[in-house]
């Protein structure tokens, strides 16, 4: 039964924090943060503040219950906290979109890189029944389900796997500058390399297949033709960024970032663990655990999450 409008339909807190998992891998957070109140869809709710949570693609923080009368209530009810926000719909859609249309639309555009974040906070939030709304005006992502869309380059890299150091830099407003040494492990065909060339970053490709033609023949790029764990940081010396798109398992990374660690010759790290069969947490784990690091699931990460160490 709706609840009619007054005094009592003002927000009650929740004691909530709300994680939108990526697409896919909703049982990867569940796992993650441990004990859960609910999930809905993709929509995990969990008591108390914010946890570390890599597979969360947003999190909406200190999230209120609103109950709302009508369709136009939970508009102005909406409208009352702030200008922006995303609908996340898991059930009741045509109502949800009844509010919504009642509410700012968002038209962002394609992002051009590099670019700077979006400045407008843009809130989240959902039905949880016909009366009553679960909206968050602060979120983790500046974007609507934390889903970054760029105005895609089909020519010049060799492939899609550029978007990933897009989302990445897009998200951390920083990336290599010019002159500056980066180790692309695992390099073939070249798609990160060809994002760190155009950053203006001297970059060593190392990678047992070669690299395209067209990304080979890029000034500033240099090709050692072998394996990324052979490799040794003393025959390859400082560099300012390491990075690592290698096709292996979590845990044989993990020994690679260990010894890059400890030889000091890399001042930032940024790798992909890519799980292959079931997600190995421990190793995930593991990475989080190293100083300074960060671990996140990235709109163009398939099965694997994104470390980095800056």
């Amino acid at each position: 039964m709706v609840k009619p409008e007054g005094p009592e339909s003002a927000p009650l807190p929740t004691g909530l924090t709300v994680y939108l998992a990526a697409d896919g891998f909703v049982d990867d957070l569940v796992a993650e943060l441990g004990a859960v109140e609910a999930v809905h869809d993709r929509l995990v709710l969990a008591a108390g503040p914010p946890r570390p949570a890599a597979w969360a693609q947003n999190i909406w923080f200190d999230p209120v219950r609103i109950p709302v009368a009508s369709i136009g209530a939970a508009a102005k009810a909406l409208r009352a906290m702030q200008r922006n926000w995303a609908l996340y719909a898991f059930h009741l859609h045509r109502r949800a979109a009844l509010i919504e249309a009642k509410l700012p639309p968002l038209r962002p555009k394609p992002l051009v890189f590099p670019a700077p974040l979006p400045a407008a906070p843009l809130g989240s939030w959902t039905l949880l029944d016909a009366g009553t709304l679960l909206a968050a005006p602060r979120c983790s992502s500046p974007f609507r389900h934390g889903e970054i869309a760029f105005a895609e380059n089909k020519t010049a890299p060799p492939n899609r796997a550029y978007l990933k150091l897009w989302e990445l830099f897009t998200r951390l407003q920083r990336q290599p500058q010019r002159g500056e040494i980066c180790l692309d492990l695992g390099a073939s065909p070249g798609g990160w390399s060809w994002v760190l060339h155009e950053c203006g970053a001297r970059v060593i490709a190392v990678d047992k297949a070669p690299l395209d033609a067209r990304i080979a023949a890029l000034s500033g790029v240099e090709m050692r033709q072998q394996s990324a764990f052979a490799a040794a940081p003393e025959d390859i010396g400082p560099v300012d960024w390491l990075f690592s798109d290698v096709i292996c398992y979590p845990a044989r990374l993990l020994g690679l970032v260990e010894r890059w660690l400890a030889s000091g010759l890399a001042r930032r790290f940024v790798c992909t663990l890519k799980f292959q069969g079931p997600t190995d947490h421990e190793t995930a784990q593991r990475f989080a655990a190293i100083p300074g690091s960060q671990l996140f699931h990235l709109h163009n990460n398939k099965h694997e999450l994104t470390w980095i160490r800056l």
